[in-house]
C-alpha cells in the first residue's frame, strides 16, 4: 500500500488508458482559493516509487477527468467557471451576480510529459512554476446546461466523446488534432421536473453503440445509432444513483451504486431485479469499477471513507474459477472434488481498505497492471493498493 497526499482537495481520478505500459493516474483538484491542477502520478512498480508532476488547470475546479484511449497526452475535464448574469450588463453594478456553470473541454499535456522526459518532480522549478495544459477545444454545452461528465468512446480512435449536460446526452466528433468538436447527434431526457444526468458509461460492447446513464434513482440504456432509449430501470436504487460500470467481459452486465449505500449488478435483458446486491458500505457509494481483465474483482468507494474489494465470482465470466480446490486451503479435504467442480465459487469480500479519513469519491484500476488500483478521497489523499497476492495466484493458476 502506498499513500500520496496533495495540497489541494480532489475528487476527480482517471487511469491513463492509451499506450498503457506505464502505471499512471491523473488527478484533478478542487480548490476555490488557488489555481487548480492536474497531478500526474507515475508508479515505478519495480522500485516501489511514486513520482508526482503538476500541470496547471486554470479553468476552474475539476469535477470529472477522463483520459483519451488513443493519445496518452490528451484528456478531458469538466470544471466550474463563474459567469456574470445578465443583471449586471445594464450598468447597475449592485444587481450583478455571478453564477457557476460547469463546462467540458479537451486538453493536451506539454510534449515533454508525453515522452516521459519532463523534470523530476523534486525539481523546485517544476513544483513552483508548473506548466499549463494546452486547451485543444471547448465542448461548448452552454445551450444544453451544466456538464457532469465526458466519456470517450471505449477502445476508440480518440475522435468521439459523449458529454452529459443536465438532461442532454451529446455525441461529439473531434477532428484529427482534437482542436475542434462538433455535435453529431443528441438525446434528451424528458419527463416531469428538472431531470439531470448524474452519471454515464459508454458500453465497450455492441460495437460501442450503447450508453448507460443515471438520473435520480433510474438507470437508462440508449442506442447511440438512433439516440433512443432501449431500457429503463426505474427505482434502480432507493436514492440517487452515483456511478455505473459495464462488465468488460459480459456484454449485458452492468454495475451501479448510489446513496442507498448499495452496489447492484444488473443483467439489462431482465431489469426487474438486480442479479446481485452488495450492502457492505455504511454511507453513499460514489464509485464502482470492474477489473478490466478479471471481472470478478469489483472495487467500490464510499463516503464511509472505505474502499472495498469484492470477489463477485458467481456472476463473472469465469464462475467456476481456475482453481476448483480452493477449499483445500481451509479444510484440507479434497474428497468431494468432483462435486465442487460443478458448483460456482462463492462471492466474498476480499478486503476492506481503511487508509482514507475522508469521503472516497473515486476508485480506478490501473490500465497497465490488472492487480493494482488507486483510490482518491476528498482531502487529497491518493492511495495505491494491490490485489492480495494469494488471490492473484488463485485466479491465475
Amino acid at each position: 500500500m502506498y499513500q500520496l497526499y496533495f495540497v489541494l482537495q480532489a475528487r476527480a481520478l482517471t487511469s491513463q488508458t492509451a499506450e498503457s505500459d506505464a502505471i499512471r493516474f491523473l488527478v484533478g483538484t478542487q480548490s476555490l482559493k488557488f489555481d487548480n491542477q492536474i497531478h500526474i502520478i507515475d508508479f515505478d512498480d519495480e522500485n516501489n516509487i511514486i513520482s508526482k508532476s503538476v500541470l496547471q488547470h486554470q479553468a476552474g475546479e475539476i469535477w470529472h477527468i477522463s483520459a483519451s484511449p488513443a493519445d496518452k497526452a490528451v484528456l478531458t475535464t469538466c470544471y466550474n467557471k463563474s459567469e456574470m448574469d445578465a443583471f449586471g450588463l445594464g450598468g447597475v453594478s449592485d444587481t450583478s451576480e455571478s453564477r457557476v456553470v460547469t463546462c467540458g473541454a479537451v486538453w493536451r499535456m506539454p510534449p515533454e510529459w508525453e515522452s516521459g522526459s519532463h523534470e523530476s518532480p523534486d525539481d523546485p522549478h517544476n513544483s513552483h512554476n508548473p506548466q499549463n495544459l494546452e486547451l485543444l477545444c471547448h465542448l461548448d454545452n452552454s445551450s444544453h446546461g451544466n456538464a457532469s461528465c465526458v466519456l470517450w468512446e471505449p477502445m476508440g480512435d480518440g475522435k468521439h466523446v459523449i458529454s452529459l449536460a443536465d438532461n442532454h446526452a451529446l455525441l461529439w466528433d473531434l477532428t484529427e488534432s482534437s482542436t475542434q468538436a462538433t455535435i453529431s447527434s443528441s438525446a434528451t431526457l424528458e419527463g416531469k421536473g428538472q431531470l439531470k444526468f448524474t452519471a454515464g458509461k459508454w458500453s465497450p460492447h455492441h460495437n460501442c453503440t450503447q450508453l448507460a446513464t443515471a438520473n435520480d434513482t433510474a438507470i437508462r440504456g440508449w442506442d447511440l445509432r438512433t439516440m433512443s432509449q432501449i431500457y429503463c430501470i426505474e427505482n434502480a436504487h432507493g436514492q440517487l444513483v452515483r456511478d455505473l460500470d459495464f462488465n468488460p467481459n459480459k456484454q449485458y452486465y452492468l454495475a451501479s451504486c448510489g446513496d442507498d449505500c448499495k452496489v447492484k449488478f444488473w443483467d439489462v435483458r431482465n431489469i426487474n431485479e438486480p442479479v446481485k446486491t452488495l450492502e457492505e458500505h455504511s454511507h453513499w457509494v460514489w464509485s464502482v469499477r470492474f477489473n478490466h481483465s478479471h471481472d470478478q474483482l469489483v472495487l467500490t468507494g464510499s463516503s464511509d471513507s472505505r474502499v472495498i474489494l469484492s470477489n463477485m465470482v458467481s456472476i463473472s465470466s469465469e464462475p467456476f474459477g481456475h482453481l476448483v480446490d480452493d477449499d483445500d486451503l481451509s479444510d484440507g479435504e479434497d474428497n468431494h472434488q468432483d462435486e465442487k467442480t460443478k458448483e460456482p465459487l462463492q462471492d466474498s469480500i476480499i478486503s476492506t481498505y481503511e487508509e482514507h479519513e475522508d469521503s472516497v469519491y473515486a476508485v480506478e484500476w490501473s490500465s497497465a497492471d490488472p492487480w493494482l488500483f488507486a483510490s482518491l478521497s476528498y482531502d487529497g489523499r491518493l492511495v495505491i493498493n494491490r490485489v492480495p497476492r494469494a488471490l492473484k495466484y488463485h485466479i491465475l493458476l
